[in-house]
Order: structure tokens, then sequence, then C-alpha cells
């Protein structure tokens, strides 16, 4: 045994070409290759011995002089051979686990709904993902979104369109052109394909909803409402939605909890509010003052359904609060079509008349509907409450409402 082998230090035995086998003293080894690929020197290992037999080592010597002749860096080869089988291996892995491939637009499409839906209220991020689920996935899913072109997509969203949904195609071209910049960040694809489709849709016929503005209308639907023979949870609906004119899923969801009757005040809760996921998480309640009229409704209400907790219980199930169409059924029960009024056209009704006839400041108006309005001053929204105006202004509506009702 040489000095080097008592060291412990590898015993190197050459062969012709550069490739040698390093030796241990334990008698196992490796076999080495060194090579030169443009002026510069490498080395690449061959494998172990005895696994690999002197005859396999020189074979493997030829196949990298080939590459080294062919111009090319064996250790780039083997380097990209790895990253191969490494993709390889994820690519079965996702496949047994039934998920998407690495870098198809389904990856990426739910790599950028999981960065983009911690921003949004989780009903509309449910809406987001139900949409690609149903209309994109079944279709493009799969396919690479590097290799994704304009008519491939064009295809999709006018499938959608056959079958009369113009918005949701919209709606779709708007998420998947977010998608591809989210991909184009990530260094995936050059660009967004979806840029090029602009024109290329139908664009729907903006439809507001159905609203009455006319006084007389009105009047006469104020008193099919108080006419009505339903049930005295219905009636109730009917008459505080043209009162209150907050949007419908604000009415039905109501809860007693909610209410202050001694205080004649209602207090919506943010979570409930239509608003961005921030704001339904950190933003104020929205306040409703009452009404002497919507007092007494209340009031006459409240024996009756104040042990279920919704103030509007439904009728079958009494642990959940009427359904969407409730107050739509009834106002076509008694006659007005869809074309004519719904329960959310009670918003415009009240927003045209409080101006137009009541002649109310507009900003109050808008800060009872609850909308957020860009001020004069160049902030983000404008905060004021306006409450001793709104408190007197609901007063104001719900006595117009009254003397529209009689006649008067």
């Amino acid at each position: 045994m040489s000095k080097a082998q008592k060291d412990g230090a590898p015993l190197r035995l050459t062969d012709s070409d550069g490739l040698r086998l390093d030796v241990r003293p334990t008698g196992s080894g490796w076999w080495r290759l060194r090579y030169r690929h443009d002026g510069k020197e490498g080395m690449l290992s061959l494998g172990t011995y005895p696994e690999v037999s002197l005859a396999q080592a020189r074979e493997r010597r030829t196949d990298m002089r080939r590459q080294l002749a062919a111009g090319h860096n064996p250790s780039d080869q083997r380097k990209a051979d790895k990253t191969e089988a490494k993709r390889l291996q994820e690519a079965n892995r996702r496949a047994a686990a039934g998920e998407p491939q690495e870098g198809s637009f389904q990856a990426v499409a739910l790599d950028w709904y999981a960065v983009q839906s911690s921003k949004w209220a989780s009903s509309y991020g449910e809406k987001v993902l139900a949409r690609f689920k149903a209309d994109v996935f079944p279709f493009i899913g799969t396919r690479q979104v590097a290799e994704l072109t304009p008519p491939e997509l064009l295809k999709v969203f006018q499938g959608i369109q056959a079958r009369g949904a113009i918005e949701t195609a919209l709606r779709a071209r708007a998420e998947c052109s977010q998608v591809f910049r989210f991909a184009v960040v990530k260094g995936l694809v050059q660009s967004d394909p979806c840029r090029d489709l602009t024109g290329a849709l139908q664009t729907p016929t903006v439809r507001h909803f159905a609203a009455v503005t006319d006084p007389a209308q009105l009047a006469q639907l104020l008193r099919a409402c108080e006419g009505y023979t339903g049930t005295p949870i219905v009636r109730a609906a009917l008459k505080l939605a043209p009162m209150l004119f907050v949007r419908p899923g604000e009415l039905r969801f109501a809860a007693w909890s909610e209410f202050d009757l001694e205080a004649a005040t209602w207090t919506i809760p943010a979570a409930r509010m239509k608003r961005n996921r921030h704001d339904k998480l950190n933003g104020a309640p929205h306040w409703v003052p009452l009404p002497r009229q919507a007092l007494d409704v209340l009031r006459t209400l409240r024996p009756l359904t104040v042990a279920t907790g919704w103030v509007f219980p439904g009728e079958r199930k009494r642990d959940k609060p009427i359904s969407e169409n409730t107050v739509n059924a009834a106002l076509r029960g008694l006659g007005f079509g869809k074309e004519t009024v719904t329960g959310h056209g009670f918003r415009a009704t009240a927003r045209t008349l409080l101006a137009e006839r009541l002649g109310q400041p507009e900003a109050v108006i808008e800060a009872q509907l609850a909308h957020s309005v860009p001020d004069a001053l160049g902030r983000a929204y404008n905060r004021t409450q306006w409450i001793d105006m709104r408190r007197t202004m609901m007063q104001t509506w719900a006595d117009y409402l009254d003397r529209l009702c009689n006649g008067t």
C-alpha cells in the first residue's frame, strides 16, 4: 500500500483519453473523466467502482468524447438530463395526486388566485374560481400557458357566449388576462395573448335593475303592497324594501340583534355590505335610521319572528331567512313584471325621487345608499356620515311614501 493510501487519500489509476479511477483504501472508487471544452478544463464523474466496470467506464468515456466532438459540453448535458428527470418525477407526482401540471394554465391560474383571493370578499372569490372551473379549465387547463394563442383563447370565450352568457365571457377574458400578466411577471410567458382579443367579443347591452321612478306608478305599487294578503313576514318585507331602500341581501339577512328599536337604528355589520375584503373585515358598519313607519312594521313583526333570530325567517325553514327571490316573487304576484320593478330597483326609486321630488342633497342620499364616492379634496372616499341629515331624510322619505299611498 502506498503512502497516499495510508494517509486516506485516493490512489489514482489512469487510463487513456483522460479516464482515471480514484481508489479509496477500502477498494471502492470513482471513475472520472478529465476533458477540455472551449479552452476550459472540466471533470466529470462516470460512476463508482466496482458497480461500473472498466469496460463500462470506457464506453461512457467514448460517449462523452462524441459529445465533445459535436461541440457539446457533456457537463451541461448531464445537468439538463437531471433537470428533465426531476421534471418528469414532479409531473408523475402531480398526475398521481390529481394536480395540474407545472406551467399549465390551470396551475398558473390557481397560483394567481391564491395571491389575489386574499384581497377579495369570499363570495367574489368563489364566483371567480367557479367560472374558471366551469368555463376555462376544461378546455385549456392542461395546456402549457406559454403555448396558448389568441385564436385558441377566442374559441373558449366564444363558446361561453354561444350559450348566451355574454357578460360571463367578458369576465372570463378579463380574468384570464390577469392570469397571463401574472405569468409574465413570473417569466413564464412574454406577453398577454388576451390583449389581442380586444373588440373580438360581443358586448352586452347595459341593463339596470327595473325601477319605478314615476310618483303615480309608485303610488299604485305602494297601494298594492299595502293590500298584500300573503304571510305577514313577506308583507313586512314588501313595506320595508321601498322605505329603507337597502340592498335585497342586506334586507333578507336582517337579524333582530342588529336593531335598536328604542334608538330607531338598524346597524348592518360591515361583513354583510357590498365591499372589498379589507373593508368587510375592517370597515365601519352601515347605519340605517328607522323612520316612525318602519318602527311600526318592526314592532308588529317582532313577536312573530324574534325567536328565530331572523327578522324575515323562511316559511319552511325557520332557521334560515327568506330566499333572494321572495320579494320579487311577491311583486310578480301583485301583477308587476320584472321589466317594471325589482327589489333592488327600490334603491333607484329612492335615489331618483329623493333628489328630484324632495330636493335632498346628493351626498346625503349617496351616504344612505352606502355608495363610496370620491370627494373634491382627492381623498379615496368621502367618509362623512351626515348622521342628523340622514335621519331627517329617512323620515321625510317615509312620509312621502305615505302621501303617495294615501293619494294625497
